[in-house]
């Protein structure tokens, strides 16, 4: 069988302090660590911008883009409760198919860790052959529901690629 290729991975900050330059962001470098650490991805890409909602959504669509060939965007930040907590939003206004599974499964084995894992709304879904997901701001609450799903993503990231699973088609063909 043939391997396959590296994920393509960006990553998005949403903070309008680190968009402004008056903080040092410490999330994005640390979701980045663990992408190229525990996916061994190819992280081509770190954005930071401001809680907008319309500029993120930009962001998420033009990185989506099909000539980026881009499998993972991960999102950090501007999933709670604040006021301009908007990162779900903005990244619902790109998303094609929604994957509520995806964000559930992070936030349950998370819970043992810290039940505040539930106060996140981030969510996860498609556009064409890219996965987007959305995690907290904090560098550990990112880094955590990160990890959380490191296991299925590799798959998740085959399947949206159109590989072969042998697996799964064993099951379907009853081999």
């Amino acid at each position: 069988m043939i391997p396959s290729p590296p994920i393509r991975a960006a990553v998005v900050v949403a903070s309008d302090r680190c968009a402004r330059g008056d903080a040092v962001d410490a999330s994005g470098p640390a979701v980045a660590d663990v992408l190229r650490n525990r996916l061994h991805a190819n992280v081509v890409e770190t954005r930071c911008l401001p809680d907008d909602r319309a500029e993120l959504s930009a962001a998420f669509r033009e990185l989506a883009h099909p000539d980026r060939a881009i499998d993972l965007v991960a999102s950090t930040g501007g999933t709670g409760l604040a006021p301009r907590d908007v990162v779900p939003e903005a990244a619902r206004d790109v998303i094609e198919r929604e994957h509520e599974g995806l964000m559930d499964l992070a936030r349950l084995r998370c819970l043992e860790q810290t039940p505040l894992a539930f106060l996140s709304r981030g969510v996860a879904g498609t556009v064409g052959s890219t996965l987007i997901v959305t995690l907290p701001g904090s560098p550990r609450g990112a880094v955590e529901m990160l990890e959380a799903v490191a296991d299925v993503l590799p798959h998740a990231i085959e399947m949206l690629r159109g590989e072969p699973n042998p697996v799964a088609d064993q099951g379907r063909h009853g081999a």
